[in-house]
């Protein structure tokens, strides 16, 4: 009997040899320009020798300078950026059979980095509380973004990815055109839960247009924010089936604005809690809604966990992230037969290595090379 968890899924026309995702991750490793370096192509080698089904990269801005978020960020907003995105495709195409989309993004207001550089940032609305400068976007700068979006669309797949996969979670734009909290417009894009998903629409159908009709269009979503005043799980469900009407061919579910996401810490796993699946339910009731595939993020850490989400038709896919930092090749290692649960200790000291603007590494392995030297 062949495990669901490891037969082919189709997404469009393109077909992925298994059920697993590797959600994208900001590594750290782009030049100033947001072009690929040589420790890029070191990464997602690694990546692509692994058995992953499909890999997601970290996200790419789409716009120059002000869709930036993080220093080391990729970018797509320039066609000079296509050959070193060739390199890096045909690097995971070389390794083995993964398939590779492209996550694009816009900050809009949620880029440190950028006031930390001088910049007035692109907020959707104005929100004097907030203490940080920005402005609301005009009518035609909203307009520009989109054109953007699906420019950098065309850019992915000129470059040879094999899908393009919006980032509309964790805060970024779509994010905030989507809440209540940021989205206080009283025009066309805010208001209403329908204006306030225009500005996804929009994009997808826009993106959908440049790209055909035959190239996978896939969106990472925040279906609920967890903040207060923010979109309930209702709002963002029916933004689902409406993404699905205007092209999107693929949702993975994750969080909104709000707190962070993690779901497993290093604490649970000291108590015993191997997975903690934060976003279970709401990526089946979201498959329950729409006639694509859904992913579910966060919180995976065993194979187990991961059969019993797809056997329990939850999901279509099962996404992680920080597991694949340590072990890029833990797939491999499932289906080699040692299938204990990923190494990964859910310390989040990986994320320190980025803000000293180092490339992605794993904090527990530099730390036991320190405790190692030290001995």
């Amino acid at each position: 009997m062949v495990n669901p968890l490891f037969e082919p899924i189709k997404i469009n026309k393109l077909e992925i040899k298994n059920r697993l995702m590797r959600s994208a991750t900001w590594d750290g490793s782009a030049d100033e320009s947001g072009g690929i370096t040589e420790e890029s192509i070191r990464i997602y080698r690694e990546l692509g020798q692994g058995d992953i089904g499909l890999i997601v990269t970290g996200y790419a801005f789409v716009s120059h300078p002000l869709g930036q978020a993080n220093p080391g960020q990729y970018g797509i907003y320039s066609d000079p950026l296509i050959p070193g995105w060739k390199r890096l495709v045909k690097t995971v195409h070389e390794a083995g059979t993964s398939k590779i989309a492209m996550q694009i993004v816009h900050a809009g207001i949620n880029s440190p980095y950028l006031v930390q550089n001088g910049y007035t940032l692109l907020a959707v609305s104005k929100k004097p509380e907030l203490n940080r400068p920005h402005r609301e976007m005009t009518e035609e700068e909203i307009r520009g973004i989109i054109k953007d979006f699906a420019e950098a669309a065309v850019r992915v797949r000129e470059a040879g990815f094999d899908a393009v996969q919006i980032h509309g979670a964790h805060g970024y734009l779509l994010s905030q055109f989507v809440s209540p909290i940021f989205n206080q417009r009283t025009d066309r894009w805010g208001g209403s839960p329908e204006n306030r998903r225009r500005f996804h629409l929009e994009v997808i159908r826009t993106i959908r247009e440049a790209v055909g009709n035959d190239y996978p269009v896939l969106i990472k979503f925040g279906a609920e924010d967890n903040q207060e005043g923010g979109m309930p799980f209702s709002e963002g469900l029916e933004t689902c089936r409406q993404m699905v009407k205007a092209g999107i061919d693929g949702i993975e579910i994750s969080a909104g604005v709000g707190t962070g996401s993690a779901a497993i810490s290093e604490g649970d796993l000291k108590n015993g809690v191997i997975d903690k699946v934060v976003f279970r339910e709401k990526a089946a009731a979201v498959k329950k809604a729409v006639g694509v595939p859904v992913a579910v993020v966060n919180g995976i850490r065993s194979l187990q966990m991961a059969q019993e989400i797809i056997a329990g038709n939850d999901a279509d896919m099962v996404s992680l992230c920080r597991p694949f930092i340590r072990e890029p090749h833990l797939i491999s290692r499932w289906l080699k037969g040692d299938t204990g649960p990923a190494t990964c200790i859910s310390c989040n000291r990986c994320f320190p290595i980025l803000r000293r603007r180092e490339p992605l590494a794993c904090g527990e392995e530099r730390r036991l090379e320190r405790k190692g030297k030290d001995n």
